[in-house]
């Protein structure tokens, strides 16, 4: 089957588009700035009781941190539950910025189309914020992975649609930096803390408390995202 030149031509210019991205400045911890990147913080008492549950943002090319951190409510700047503890870097070279249908560099054309795109990164943050600015924001089914699912679906990144909860959570487990030392130490002294405090008391039951609240809450996340795919709100 012939294909249209058109199709040939505006795939050619998403692809030198793509090949003419701009160059990033490194992240600054200490500005709270990280270029296209994720970034991880500890939630308050969740993760002193499981310490890899966090609060997942977005960032602009600039490195702007973009959150969804409750009802309505989109915060630009810093993260509303402490400093950034992890982050890892994405690769806008995984992304595709279509203009239009026939400018896709990903193999899902027609379902990113469906979806949503975005021509540049900073647009695909924008139109990702405006998205869930009219969300009502829910730990257990809409929330902050929800939002980085959502953001990375809409760039097609590495090539999938199927960015969601669970995956966006193992990617920063398996692949995030550490900001620094007391970083590690601000998200496993609690935990640690917490654990000795309660063996102290209830003695090694308490172990298995611990273990069952981190299966709990992983077997509900893994039960809704795969199983029951209707109660999650990471979709357009």
């Amino acid at each position: 089957m012939d294909v249209n030149p058109r199709y040939v031509a505006e795939r050619d210019n998403a692809l030198q588009i793509k090949n003419d991205l701009g160059p990033l400045d490194g992240s600054d911890p200490s500005k709270e700035k990280f270029p296209c990147c994720l970034v991880w913080t500890p939630l308050p008492v969740v993760s002193w009781l499981a310490p890899f549950v966090g609060h997942v943002a977005i960032c602009r090319e600039d490195g702007t941190i973009v959150e969804f951190s409750g009802a309505n409510l989109i915060y630009v700047g810093t993260l509303s539950y402490g400093d950034v503890a992890r982050y890892y870097q994405l690769d806008r070279q995984q992304c595709c910025f279509p203009r239009t249908i026939g400018g896709h560099t990903c193999n899902k054309s027609y379902q990113h189309t469906e979806f949503g795109t975005g021509v540049r990164w900073d647009d695909a943050v924008h139109l990702s914020a405006r998205n869930f600015e009219h969300r009502s924001f829910n730990l257990f089914t809409c929330n902050s992975h929800s939002f980085a699912a959502h953001f990375l679906n809409r760039l097609s990144y590495g090539g999938s649609m199927d960015w969601n909860m669970v995956n966006v959570w193992a990617l920063m487990l398996s692949k995030g930096h550490w900001v620094d030392g007391s970083a590690i130490l601000r998200s496993f002294v609690p935990f640690i803390v917490m654990l000795c405090y309660g063996v102290l008391m209830l003695g090694w039951p308490f172990v298995v408390i611990m273990l069952s609240f981190f299966l709990l809450i992983a077997g509900w996340y893994l039960l809704i995202t795969y199983c029951f795919k209707n109660l999650v709100d990471d979709e357009d």
